[in-house]
């Protein structure tokens, strides 16, 4: 059953339902037959890149028409709910940037199944490590991290590849009608949006997985054992 996933890693509620969704993903009974996708979404796409905010109190007002304050009162209510969801959010480090080539690189990692590693690299360093995620050199030591070929990601950088991907994610993001992320999207007929309770994943994920399973039934064998090697190493 496939979950598709529109957010942006300068979000900090995208930080706090992956999360959230993950905690309920470790509740739910059939995780093996869930495939995450994550889908590309842009909150500032007019940001010019190389453009940096090293203050983003500065940026929050300048962009929403608060004052620094303001800015200041609102960020520390979404850092007391990042806490409670088991991630750090500190904003007095935090550097705003065009993310036009992370999400590329997020398209990167998942042709290599590292999607949700190098997701969760890219949101701790933005919001807790206070990296520049639209700084090149950044980003290539954040895919190595998340277990990326350092060549793989150069030759990326420096061509359009993958800027296709993200800029369909972002129109059907449009055609569907998504206004705000993160937004969950699983099996194409359940529809989760926001930072919701793990108890509301929970549910949703039940609620989906038991339709899908309908529609694709596991097949039973009559099995024939005989000697076998697993991944842990054992042979008999």
């Amino acid at each position: 059953m496939k979950i598709e996933v529109w957010s942006d890693i300068v979000c900090p509620f995208c930080y706090i339902g992956k999360h959230h969704f993950e905690t309920a993903l470790q509740q739910f009974g059939e995780p093996q037959a869930v495939e995450v996708e994550w889908k590309s979404f842009q909150l500032d796409p007019d940001l010019p890149k190389g453009t940096a905010y090293a203050d983003t109190y500065q940026y929050l007002a300048e962009r929403k028409g608060l004052s620094i304050a303001q800015a200041r009162e609102m960020t520390g209510g979404v850092a007391a709910s990042g806490k409670r969801a088991g991630v750090e959010l500190n904003f007095d480090s935090a550097i705003v940037a065009n993310t036009w080539d992370a999400h590329r690189l997020l398209h990167l990692a998942q042709a290599a199944n590292l999607g949700n590693a190098l997701k969760e690299t890219l949101f701790h360093a933005h919001f807790t490590e206070g990296k520049n995620i639209g700084d090149r050199e950044t980003l290539i030591a954040l895919g190595k991290t998340a277990g990326l070929e350092e060549a793989a990601i150069i030759a990326m950088l420096d061509s359009d590849q993958y800027g296709y991907e993200v800029a369909q994610d972002i129109q059907e993001a449009r055609n569907i009608g998504i206004r705000g992320v993160p937004f969950f999207v699983l099996n194409r007929k359940y529809a989760v949006s926001g930072a919701q309770p793990p108890e509301v994943f929970l549910q949703t994920l039940e609620k989906a997985y038991a339709e899908w399973r309908k529609e694709n039934p596991k097949i039973p064998f009559d099995l024939t054992e005989g000697p076998t090697c697993s991944p842990d190493g054992n042979c008999d």
